[in-house]
């Protein structure tokens, strides 16, 4: 639901089920200007507004959905899951599974004050970075969002809802075991050795972190897909590196083996839900600690025209000492969107420079005068 300009609330629904998305799923998108409009002017009657948003989804009656010819939910069309709700529960709120509405309209407001600050112009006579200090992103490399995922009617602090700590399971006994983690623990090797060392993200072999999936989990910019769907495919393509997921429905699994980028993800019908398993995950993508031995079960669900509910749980005994499950809903775009090539190797030389500098490194320390007495 939103609350345009005007402060007028208007309201969407998103639902989910106990085992499945159904009918609970409700998302609070408040626009930033509103937001600091609210914090500006916290009148009683903003207030009610923003507090009638958060609660009018648990009130909003089942919209008819969209359905393709062959009478299945249509999920075409163009989607975003940008949200200001992180993956992780913040460990200061510890098992609080939900804001009260006024805690979450304060966290739209807090968020749309962040956005305003770090979109102030960068000072150009700021002082150059120390020598050999990392050179980050500036003020203008995301687009953040600042509405929060609402579920039955909680304001939820986390996409993550088991365990109920909304926090990722730790490793198992022993530490990480995905494919990096195992290759930098090998005697004399290093980060920067070579480019299989960097991460996939980096290679811009995949999106950075995980929206393509599974799962399917936002980030600050880019979480946009393009969904197109026949009776025995449904395609996901992500703006991030342009990852165009296929999943085959009612198909056989491919053979053990046989790894693949996003990997085998074989769909079915549940009544009006698609369940999505997904193994045979490439070993070099890895999200979180994850490995080639992750497993995931997705749940697809059309609620409105306007939304997806979108839940997924995984397993991977190599990367987490337990299952872990989270849901995020997804949101339409305004018609006629578009999703633009995502040329991620056009003029991308970080990591030609990242190694490179790593390589002069290494022979500074080869030339660096030795102390009297000492054998290079």
């Amino acid at each position: 639901m939103h609350i345009n300009a005007s402060g007028t609330p208007t309201r969407d629904t998103m639902p989910h089920q106990p085992q499945r998305p159904t009918r609970l799923h409700s998302q609070v998108v408040i626009s930033g200007a509103t937001a600091l409009m609210f914090k500006a002017n916290p009148s009683a009657t903003m207030l009610s507004a923003l507090l009638l948003a958060l609660n009018a989804g648990a009130l909003a009656q089942p919209a008819e959905i969209p359905r393709t010819p062959d009478g299945k939910p249509n999920f075409q069309g163009v989607w975003t899951n940008e949200t200001q709700t992180p993956l992780e529960r913040p460990e200061a709120l510890g098992d609080k599974r939900a804001y009260t509405p006024e805690e979450a309209a304060q966290q739209v407001v807090n968020t749309a004050a962040r956005i305003e600050r770090e979109a102030a112009p960068i000072d150009p006579d700021r002082a150059p970075p120390e020598k050999g200090a990392p050179i980050g992103l500036e003020a203008d490399w995301k687009f953040p969002d600042t509405s929060v995922v609402t579920v039955n009617g909680e304001a939820r602090t986390s996409l993550i809802i088991d365990p109920p700590n909304g926090r990722l399971p730790p490793p198992p006994e022993g530490g990480p075991r995905d494919w990096r983690s195992q290759m930098l623990a090998r005697p004399g090797v290093a980060e920067f050795d070579g480019p299989e060392l960097r991460t996939v993200g980096e290679r811009c072999l995949l999106s950075v972190l995980s929206p393509a999936g599974p799962p399917m989990v936002p980030m600050s910019y880019n979480s946009n897909y393009r969904i197109v769907q026949t009776p025995d495919y449904l395609m996901i393509m992500t703006e991030m590196v342009n990852d165009a997921r296929i999943i085959r429905i009612d198909d056989e699994p491919l053979l053990q083996g046989m790894f693949r980028w996003m990997g085998d993800s074989v769909g079915h019908w549940e009544g009006d839900t698609l369940v999505v398993t997904t193994d045979k995950i490439h070993p070099q993508q890895s999200f979180r600690g994850s490995t080639g031995a992750l497993t995931t079960t997705e749940w697809f669900s059309l609620e409105s025209p306007q939304q997806i509910n979108y839940r997924v749980t995984v397993n991977d005994p190599e990367g987490f000492s337990q299952p872990w499950t989270a849901e995020v809903p997804l949101r339409a775009l305004p018609a006629g969107t578009q999703l633009y090539e995502y040329a991620c190797h056009e003029g991308n030389y970080s990591i030609i420079g990242a190694l490179a500098g790593a390589r002069r490194q290494e022979q500074d320390a080869r030339e660096a005068p030795q102390p009297v007495g000492a054998y290079p």
